[in-house]
């Protein structure tokens, strides 16, 4: 034999065989594998009790131990990064002991540049949140009261900000939330390198006390502010848990067991259960075994009463005694129960600020707009996610019933009120273009692309001369109406339609939007209608009868009780007039009256302000000005045009919102204006 082969190792693999016990089932390798680590890291000595193997493993929504290696060489905060990379430790605020804090971050582009921006400061600073239950209060590095508009102005040309939300899970101990928050700013400050331009505000509106911060995406030389997406995750966070457990130092045993006994019943998803969800092999949890150590007994107490929780819930079945199976939905159904039980706590919180209260079962939420209109008085708007721009209403209904609504673009509640009425329904889809174009073309019920193509090239409107991509986007569109049942292919050049193709296909574009429509009905609550001298609410519903929609409970009924007295008030004036048998008559042009007589009123009162006499427009009048700003009254809103010597009121539209500081022109007819538009004169060459 040679050298070689006694040197040479031929392994030659054999039968894959199972290790598991006979009629046991097979764990695979990475099962194992994250036992053995379950075990050695709760076997560790000087771990507080029952610490380490409810701490999760990794953040919510991430499966990496230390960092995701994405983007670990670029941005601000990567060597901080790479430490904790190279360390043993991995990230702090992971460790026993360490107090708890969730960090959630946006991204958000060109946030200057919209009027979202605006918003989302504006709502953060809402009324309620202050731990007094006032006014929410920036602040900054340096100032008390930072102004918000400056803040926007500098960030105006920012290519993006930042958003974070700081919630300690012990927020409520903390000596000074203020305090705590700009140490946090300023360490991540001294790990990103650079000074930062930020504002925020502290929230006591919630059971946890949290911080809203606001970044802008500039650094201190003036350039783009990168943060390596790491430090985003878990640097901040690590931060945040290092200042809060320097504070109140580590948590102890007995706080841990407090905190932990007291999610066995809660309805969301916890750290038992994620805790049981990382261990189970397939789904199957088996604690027959009693373990010898204390600690370790302690957690499968913790377990099994928590099955036996989500037992009775469905969420999970015990096959024999000590061998559970989760459910496939625990996690979601976990946490849509958590998010849906925080929407009935403020929806109560909502109504209990008003002094009213509700029964939970007549509670809505809608996640978009409702499939029918809901009409009724606001109680309180604010963010659907806090991070976000979309806002949330609640809207306690002329139905009986409380509605939370979801979703809404900020510019159509930025006229509504606390206390107002509105009606929120779907958004008024009408007929595409491209559909009005198909019905013309087709003939016979049957649309040809060729012809399409044709006659585009003849009248040769088409921009840019992309005439195929003109009639492409047409049969695109007819592709996503055949998957709807709505239109149907013949072959490559005939497409049928039927006879109520453009209704049909409005209605489904109807049926796919969420987006809400809110109109304000009126912009005062009940008890400021009731005695107004203009047009209300109550004054339409009453001219044309409308009281079968009113509910015998809740809003309902106090909108009946407000319509009585409205009717009394119009009496006292002499507006309407009761007759021997009950009936009461309205004065003729009763709405027209009062609308003439509070633009009367509101006139005269700003002219004392103005210093020019006010002037009521009459109807078919032609009114030419400078449109200076708006005012909200009861009959509506209205728009001051002011000329030299004079100014008027005349209602208001949307469509003249942009025309603010210029020359309009309008045509009075009915209560309504018809606008126009005058040229901007300016030097020229």
């Amino acid at each position: 034999m040679s050298t070689d082969d006694e040197n040479r190792f031929r392994p030659k693999p054999g039968r894959i065989r199972s290790d598991a016990p006979r009629g046991g089932k097979t764990r695979s390798f990475l099962s194992q594998a994250k036992k053995i680590a379950r075990q050695q890291r709760s076997g560790a000595s000087g771990v507080a009790f029952g610490a380490a193997a409810f701490m999760p493993a990794v953040p919510a929504g991430s499966r990496a131990v230390l960092s995701s290696g994405k983007g670990v060489k670029r941005g601000r905060g990567a060597v901080f990064v790479r430490s904790r990379n190279l360390g043993a430790g991995g990230w702090q605020h992971r460790q026993p002991g360490a107090r708890r804090v969730i960090v959630k971050q946006r991204y958000v582009v060109n946030a200057g540049k919209s009027r979202k921006a605006h918003t989302h400061l504006n709502y953060i600073q809402r009324d309620g949140t202050s731990r007094d239950g006032e006014r929410g209060q920036l602040y900054s590095a340096t100032e008390d009261r930072a102004d918000g508009n400056a803040f926007l102005e500098r960030g105006e040309d920012d290519r993006h900000q930042f958003r974070f939300i700081v919630s300690p899970e012990d927020g409520a101990e903390l000596s000074d939330l203020t305090a705590y928050t700009r140490d946090l700013m300023s360490r991540v400050e001294g790990d990103l390198g650079t000074r930062l331009d930020w504002v925020a505000v502290n929230h006591y509106n919630t059971g946890h006390p949290h911080v809203h911060v606001i970044v802008r995406g500039r650094d201190d030389q003036g350039q783009d502010l990168v943060i390596n997406g790491d430090y985003i995750v878990h640097g901040i966070r690590e931060r945040a848990s290092e200042l809060a457990t320097l504070e109140l130092g580590p948590v102890t045993e007995i706080e841990q067991t407090r905190k932990l006994t007291a999610e066995i019943d809660q309805d969301r998803f916890t750290r038992i259960d994620r805790a049981m969800a990382e261990e189970a092999d397939a789904r199957i949890l088996d604690l027959r075994h009693e373990p010898g150590n204390l600690r370790r007994q302690f957690e499968r107490s913790l377990r099994l009463r928590r099955l036996s929780r989500l037992g009775r819930m469905g969420l999970a079945t015990e096959h024999a005694a000590g061998v559970w199976e989760l459910n496939e939905r625990l996690e979601p159904t976990l946490r849509e129960l958590g998010e849906r039980g925080d929407i009935i706590r403020t929806m109560q919180r909502s109504l209990a600020a008003d002094g009213l209260e509700r029964d939970p079962m007549t509670f809505r939420i809608h996640e978009g707009a409702p499939a029918a209109p809901v009409t009724g008085r606001v109680l309180d708007k604010y963010l659907a996610n806090e991070l976000g721009d979309n806002l949330t209403v609640v809207v306690d209904g002329i139905d009986g019933r409380t509605h939370h609504i979801a979703n809404i673009d900020p510019m159509q509640l930025e006229d509504v009120r606390i206390g107002g009425i509105v009606e929120v329904g779907r958004a008024e889809v009408t007929a595409r273009p491209s559909d009005r174009t198909i019905a013309a073309i087709a003939e016979g019920g049957v649309y040809r692309p060729s012809r399409h193509l044709e006659q585009a090239k003849f009248e040769g409107r088409v921009p840019g001369g992309d005439y195929e991509g003109y009639v492409d986007a047409h049969v695109r569109r007819l592709e996503s109406l055949r998957r709807a049942g709505i239109a149907e292919r013949i072959d490559a050049d005939q497409w049928r339609i039927p006879e109520d193709f453009e209704s049909r296909a409005a209605s489904y574009d109807a049926g796919r939007t969420r987006q809400a429509s809110v109109r304000v009905l009126s912009a005062f609550d009940l008890e400021k209608q009731i005695g107004a001298d203009g047009v209300t609410w109550l004054d339409r519903r009453m001219i044309q009868g409308e009281a079968a929609d009113l509910a015998s409970s809740g809003f309902g009924q106090q909108v009946r009780d407000a319509m009585d007295r409205r009717r009394e008030h119009h009496i006292e004036q002499g507006d309407a007039t009761r007759q021997r048998d009950g009936r009461i008559f309205y004065r003729r042009n009763l709405l027209a009256s009062l609308r003439e007589r509070e633009v009367a009123r509101v006139g005269a009162e700003m002219a004392e302000s103005k210093g020019l006499p006010f002037r009521a427009a009459a109807d078919g009048e032609t009114v030419k000005g400078k449109f200076t700003g708006t005012v909200q009254l009861s009959s509506g809103k209205f728009a001051v045009v002011e000329q030299s010597h004079e100014f008027t009121l005349v209602p208001w539209r949307p469509v003249i919102d942009r025309q603010l500081g210029r020359q309009v022109s309008g045509i009075v007819q009915g209560g309504s204006v018809s606008w126009q538009w005058e040229r901007q004169r300016g030097l020229g060459l």
